[in-house]
């Protein structure tokens, strides 16, 4: 079986799960990040060297304030509790998006996550924190503009390759696969640019019931696809 060398996920339905069990949303987000470790875990043992999971989007902050002011909380104390898993499993970690919107003690978490994880040399696992891929976009085509105001960049030098370079993404393989959970159908934001090419899936069961086995089935699928780019086909 080939196994995608990048998986981006959409952790969806961890409040309407909680909400189906008679419990309060933040217990689904809770153990909606339960779930990521046993995925990542597996993922690793797959082969799978990069994982992009979508935590918070920045229309997240839309949400009931109760809501934002929990998960702001459960990722208090997921980015600590991160630093020890990455440790005993030799992941590096790090974190897409815009963070200066966040508390700065949320910052300062993020950045010793980064710089302590920095030289693991086993699974790439990438959170997407306050991201959309709108935004992402905007920021890079205003740091080109930057460049090219202060003669730095020649405009007719602006290409594809150059545009990736400036995404937050810039040192990370497209996705090879995109899961999304809760039988939404849409990108809702993510990552745009990267999954020009990328094989989607999308499954009804919500994110804290994403299994293992469901890893598999996800990963069955992509396996089954046929991929074509232009007129070339790519056999698995």
């Amino acid at each position: 079986m080939a196994v995608p060398n990048h998986i981006a996920i959409i952790l969806d339905g961890n409040g309407r799960w909680a909400k189906s069990i008679g419990m309060p949303r933040q217990y689904g987000h809770m153990q909606g990040t339960k779930n990521i470790e046993i995925i990542l875990a597996e993922a690793h043992r797959l082969g799978v060297k990069y994982v992009t999971v979508y935590a918070f989007s920045t229309e997240n902050w839309n949400r009931p304030k109760d809501e934002v002011e929990g998960l702001l909380k459960i990722f208090r104390g997921y980015l600590k509790t991160c630093l020890k898993t990455a440790k005993k499993n030799n992941m590096r970690v790090e974190v897409i998006g815009d963070k200066t919107k966040f508390a700065q003690d949320i910052q300062d978490s993020i950045e010793i996550l980064e710089k302590k994880t920095a030289q693991y040399t086993g699974l790439r696992f990438v959170v997407a924190l306050n991201y959309g891929s709108r935004d992402e976009i905007k920021r890079a085509v205003r740091l080109i503009a930057l460049k090219v105001e202060n003669e730095e960049i020649d405009p007719l030098q602006i290409d594809e390759e150059m545009i990736a370079e400036h995404l937050d993404t810039k040192d990370i393989p497209d996705p090879d696969l995109m899961i999304r959970t809760s039988g939404e159908q849409r990108l809702s934001n993510f990552l745009l640019w990267q999954l020009a090419y990328t094989e989607l899936y999308f499954t009804d069961v919500y994110w804290p019931e994403f299994t293992i086995e469901e890893l598999h089935k996800a990963i069955g699928s992509y396996n089954n696809r046929n991929r074509r780019f232009g007129e070339v086909n790519e056999k698995k």
